[in-house]
């Protein structure tokens, strides 16, 4: 088969050669234009990531979603790249997925995630910018597309490597926040708000599970020393939605694994960094429980009555939007345009400025977008997961064993469901949180144990009943 390939590649790659030859004689301005350079740059990086699809696709994926979501520099052109992966990605994924022989393709959750996409279809013909609505919904079907396909390929018989790949980005993406926002002052993130948002539903949850089936000792340590940065960035951010994420996910796993010990560590812990604070420096606690007060709980004093009053506006806002439009809404990824409606007339491959806003909550922008019956496909997907989420959960009860792969995604996505209560990115296709989210449920979809499965604790090394499964995340008898 190897031969074969060379034997096709080889006149190809000649072929190739020589028509860029007769392409840089015949048009020598193309090769003169930056952005026609760019845009070949970037196919061929999307060529290589092709060739090695299991390796080095998702990695590619993910580090361009960071940098368009970011303030790094050249994060516009990221913003661009992160759709031309996408869709590479989701299709070269799909037939890479179909073309090699696997015990199961898809299941019930696939296609109610297809109807999910054909739901928003229906809702963008109604929209009052259908145009930009319909890029939304190419977009929500390439993730979808992507995540029950091409992720599933890069995990397929490597999962060690490729957890092992995981917990080592959430590490690092850890130690280099740390550094940014410390050490050179530098919001990487932007806001505190995303700062606490990737931080408590992606890195928290894979990095605690982490630390627990850690190998050797010195891992473990290290895995800790993450998570404790973790905890200070989360100080940092002072994001409500963020912290109470993280709080949920500590608790499901220690309640899950039977694991109280580490709980009562955490607030130790937690306990011990906050007297210290007060100790080294008693004005600034007293400004941070100010703070807390009024910006995490009221989000700015006397701004807001109660907890939830910065929240009380767009949601009554967004009530009042799906009384008027109640049965296909308002268009899949956009809002009514009200006083903006004169000024937008063309549509863009990006949220036009206008023709949406902010809900505070993911579940009731997906009742504006879609109506109550464009919704129905995504409650029933939503159900599904909560029902796999509780199996997963009664597993990890029965058995106590930390050493499954779906337990951190598992976290994940309970992390994932907590935080969109307050924050609106469930199905903003372009959010990184977005994409990771909806990864781990497909994944989680795979790895997740059969109700009557039975497993014990592994007795001397981690990961040993689950190093070679017979099915995608299978535990083998």
């Amino acid at each position: 088969m190897k031969s074969r390939v060379q034997v096709i590649l080889l006149p190809l790659g000649m072929i190739v050669c020589l028509a860029l030859f007769a392409l840089v004689e015949s048009r020598p301005v193309w090769f003169a234009n930056t952005t026609f350079l760019e845009a070949f740059l970037a196919l061929q990086i999307a060529f290589i990531g092709l060739t090695h699809y299991e390796t080095v696709f998702f990695p590619l994926l993910i580090f361009t979603f960071l940098w368009a979501g970011s303030s790094l520099p050249y994060y516009g052109t990221g913003m661009a790249l992160r759709w031309l992966f996408l869709a590479v990605g989701a299709l070269g994924g799909f037939v890479i997925w179909i073309k090699n022989p696997r015990p199961r393709h898809f299941v019930a959750f696939h296609l109610v995630a297809l109807l999910c996409v054909l739901s928003a279809l229906v809702s963008a013909v109604v929209s009052e910018i259908p145009k930009t609505a319909l890029l939304k919904v190419a977009s929500l079907f390439l993730l979808f597309l992507y995540a029950s396909s091409g992720a599933r390929a890069s995990i397929a018989g490597r999962q060690h490597k490729f957890m092992n790949g995981l917990v080592l980005a959430c590490e690092v993406l850890a130690y280099v926040s740390a550094a940014c926002y410390f050490a050179l002052g530098y919001p990487v993130f932007g806001n505190p708000n995303a700062l606490g948002a990737i931080i408590g539903v992606a890195i928290v949850p894979v990095l605690l599970w982490a630390a627990l089936a850690a190998e050797t000792r010195g891992l473990r340590q290290r895995r800790f020393f993450a998570l404790a940065l973790c905890g200070v960035l989360l100080y940092q951010a002072n994001s409500r939605a963020s912290t109470l994420a993280a709080i949920v996910v500590v608790l499901v796993l220690t309640v899950g694994l039977r694991h109280q010990r580490l709980l009562l560590q955490c607030a130790f812990v937690s306990v011990l960094f906050l007297t210290a604070m007060a100790v080294i420096s008693p004005s600034q606690m007293e400004e941070r429980v100010t703070e807390f007060t009024g910006r995490a709980i009221y989000k700015a004093a006397g701004t807001h009555p109660g907890a939830l009053g910065s929240r009380l506006s767009p949601w009554t806002e967004t009530l009042s939007v799906v009384k008027r439009r109640p049965w296909f809404g308002t268009g899949f990824g956009t809002s009514e345009l009200g006083e903006f409606r004169p000024g937008l007339s063309a549509s863009s491959i990006y949220t036009i400025e206008g023709s949406n806003r902010e809900h505070g909550n993911s579940y009731l922008a997906m009742a504006e977008y879609l109506g109550l019956l464009g919704s129905v496909p995504f409650l029933v997907l939503l159900l599904m997961l909560v029902r796999i989420l509780v199996r997963t959960f009664s597993w990890m009860r029965r058995t106590a064993n930390p050493y499954h792969y779906c337990i951190p995604f598992t976290l994940v996505v309970i992390a994932g469901l907590v935080h969109a209560f307050f924050e609106d990115w469930l199905f903003a296709v372009g959010s990184y949180l977005c994409l990771f989210f909806w990864v781990s449920v497909f994944l989680l979809i795979d790895l997740a144990p059969e109700l009557k499965a039975e497993l014990r604790m592994p007795a001397s090394k981690p990961f040993p009943a689950f190093a070679q499964p017979q099915v995608l995340g299978r535990p083998t008898a």
